[in-house]
């Protein structure tokens, strides 16, 4: 053997005997002895006091599924005993988490790199308590050192195991005090005996989900109020590799809210996607304002069933789409797909939404109406409601919430088949389309079919300054006046047609506030009808009763012409012609009805045709409040025999614009058509004024 042969076999030996006393050394190294140095440095870079207060150990192990020689080189197996991790100074909990152990496996070659790569992490009771002020800090933002230059080293967990375990948090932004406590389940559950099998097949062109391995229950407060709840996660977090959901399930109430989902999470680092079956149920849509900032009106009680997806990670911002779901709202169903995205400069609501059904009585709210006192409809339980205060107010007050429709913007529209009204009003067709702009809203167009005819409406609310602002037109087109009193058998036998035209503006952040400074005009016209006491009875007029009774006692007296005209100034409608034109008598109408103060100021003079003698020659008055009127005849003798034709002379000037409302679309003789004939005026409203 030669010697330099010799001296290559020496420096070989030497070489590996070297190594295999450092790998002894390394294996049979006490890692405790490295605690202090290792709890120094990382208090260092975490600016927070940091201990492993247990034993510190390192097993060595090859990865034969790494293949290749890879699969030759161990890699090392960290387990370290009761971890603490110290608070922020200004937090009130001791500790800002605990941990009574961890493991993890270390990949070694990617070292060399600078790339610490951890296959899985595994904790085992872990705790925190996670605290932020209403200032912003938070004790989960750690304080490092400032170098200026971005760390070279990459962390990479591919997955995190965890056991029983607690976390709480005080939030005062977000007005949070609540305390999760995490179990194991005792054995894991699939997630088709979670999700049922309709959602699991839904979901099965995807990995099939992990199995619940874990329960949690949470109590404390959210956003100020009670919450509680429980559910199901999977063991095993993949933070990396996403072809397995994560499973997750809640039943959650936060006040009068209860959320109930089931489903999966992928990507949790970067809250990749959701895909969840969620149950939604509550006192009003409007509660979820607070919980999701979602702007939804008042609503009677609701219930919706359906599937929510959520984009998290979308470039222009978070999409929830909320897809299939049917619901109800109060004693109506509701059905339809809806998107809630997160963007500048305002999240966006988009949907359409179906019915079948509607009830009269659940659209109250929308108008600041209590459900169930729809005003001019009875409810089911109407016979049970308290009687209303004497002199009350009967407009509906309550405030809309302008402040909300300055937060989202909204593009939604309805259809609904039918419309019940408890008095058997006859509704159908139901076609809205909402649209919400820059704190402006708009119902264009808002139209159904009612007693054989059509009402379609445009409605402008401009809530964007802090008095809202609002525009109301309406065309009410042949009515048929049988079908609005079903329930009246004398008015069966008429083929006469309501007609109409309101076009009216105001300001105010409320119905009676619109309608207390409302400026505009209405016009009605109503041809070959019938009217009795019955129908004042039916409809709720205890005031036309009266009058119906002091003029005509009980009998039915046929209406050849109805005819309105009627100014509306700052609140104020005064008739400019209100005349019903009977066959016995023609009935004029003047005064005054004030909407701010909801009062009324009118007489009602009544002239009889041919030789019939009237036992009642003075006018009748209304006077007092909307809530509470007062009736009677004037004590004096107001009416003279020639009233008839001056009302009529007088009718046949501002009446003008009653013409228009005879229906062009009938070839049907109309009574009214020899008052109106010389006349045709539109009505019209002026821009809001502003304050």
């Amino acid at each position: 053997m030669t010697r330099s042969r010799k001296i290559a076999i020496g420096i070989v030996g030497g070489a590996v005997l070297l190594v295999a006393v450092l790998a002894v050394g390394i294996a049979t190294f006490d890692w405790n002895r490295a605690k202090p140095m290792l709890n120094e440095r990382v208090s260092a870079a975490i600016g927070r006091p940091f201990a492993i207060n247990g034993d510190l150990s390192v097993e060595w192990s090859r990865q034969p599924e790494e293949g290749g020689w890879r699969a030759w080189v161990p890699w090392p197996r960290v387990i370290a005993n009761d971890i603490s991790v110290g608070n922020a100074p200004w937090a009130k909990a001791p500790q800002f988490a605990t941990l009574k152990r961890g493991e993890f496996s270390l990949a070694p070659l990617p070292l060399l790199r600078q790339r610490v790569v951890i296959r899985r992490i595994q904790l085992t009771e872990p705790a925190a308590d996670l605290e932020r002020l209403a200032d912003g800090r938070a004790n989960w933002e750690f304080t490092l050192p400032e170098t200026g230059e971005p760390s070279p080293w990459v962390l990479d967990i591919n997955e995190i195991g965890f056991d029983k375990g607690r976390v709480g948090l005080v939030d005062e932004i977000l007005k949070a005090d609540l305390t999760v406590q995490v179990d194991p389940l005792g054995k894991p559950v699939p997630f088709a005996d979670v999700a049922g099998a309709a959602f699991a097949e839904e979901d099965g062109a995807k990995a099939a989900p992990r199995d619940y391995v874990f329960g949690w229950k949470v109590a404390g407060k959210y956003k100020g109020l009670a919450t509680k709840g429980e559910g199901k996660v999977g063991g095993m977090l993949a933070l990396q590799d996403d072809r397995q959901p994560f499973p997750v399930q809640a039943d959650v109430t936060i006040g009068g809210t209860r959320a109930a989902v089931t489903g999966t999470l992928t990507d949790p680092v970067n809250l990749g996607a959701l895909d969840l079956r969620l149950k939604l149920s509550g006192a009003s849509m409007a509660q979820l304002y607070p919980l999701t900032g979602v702007t939804l009106p008042d609503t009677p009680p609701y219930s919706t069933d359906g599937h929510l997806v959520a984009k998290l990670r979308n470039p222009g911002g978070a999409v929830f789409d909320y897809k299939g779901f049917n619901g109800k709202v109060g004693n109506s169903d509701l059905h339809g797909d809806i998107s809630f995205a997160l963007g500048a400069p305002r999240p966006k609501l988009t949907g359409k939404l179906s019915s079948k059904q509607l009830r009269m009585a659940d659209l109250g709210p929308l108008i600041g109406v209590p459900s169930g006192k729809v005003a001019g409809a009875e409810t089911d339980k109407a016979k049970d409601a308290p009687a209303k205060p004497k002199g009350g107010k009967v407009l509906p007050t309550q405030a809309f919430r302008t402040d909300r429709w300055r937060d989202m913007d909204a593009d939604v529209s309805l259809e609904a088949g039918r419309i019940v009204h408890a008095s058997k009003l006859p509704l159908s067709d139901l076609s809205v389309h909402v649209l919400l702009q820059d704190g402006k809203l708009t119902l264009d167009p808002l139209r159904f079919g009612m007693a054989g005819g059509s009402i379609n409406s445009t409605i402008r609310l401009d809530g964007a300054g802090t008095l809202l602002t609002g525009r109301v037109e309406l065309h009410a087109r042949r009515l048929r006046l049988k079908q609005l009193f079903p329930a009246t058998p004398a008015m069966q036998k008429t083929l006469g047609e309501l007609n109409g035209d309101m076009a009216v503006s105001g300001t105010g952040n409320s119905v009676a506030a619109l309608l207390g400074t409302a400026t505009g005009d209405v016009k009605m016209l109503v041809n070959d009808g019938v009217i009795s006491r019955s129908l004042m009875e039916i409809a709720g007029l205890n005031v036309g009763n009266y009058v119906m009774s002091k003029l005509f006692g009980d009998d039915e007296v046929k209406i050849n012409c109805g005819a309105a005209d009627l100014q509306m100034k700052q609140g104020v409608m005064t008739p400019r012609v209100f005349v019903f034109d009977t066959e016995n008598a023609l009935i004029s109408i003047t005064g005054t009805a004030d909407f701010k103060n909801e009062t009324l100021d009118m007489d009602i003079t009544p002239d009889s045709k041919g030789f019939r003698i009237f036992s009642l020659r003075s006018p009748l008055y209304v006077q007092g409040s909307f809530g509470s009127p007062d009736v009677g005849v004037h004590a004096l003798p107001l009416a003279a025999r020639g009233a008839g034709m001056v009302a009529l002379g007088v009718l046949l000037t501002p009446a003008a614009g009653l013409l228009a409302l005879i229906a062009p679309s009938t070839t049907d003789e109309n009574a009214c058509g020899p008052l109106l004939e010389q006349m045709r005026k539109p009505p019209k409203a002026p821009a809001p004024a502003r304050k």
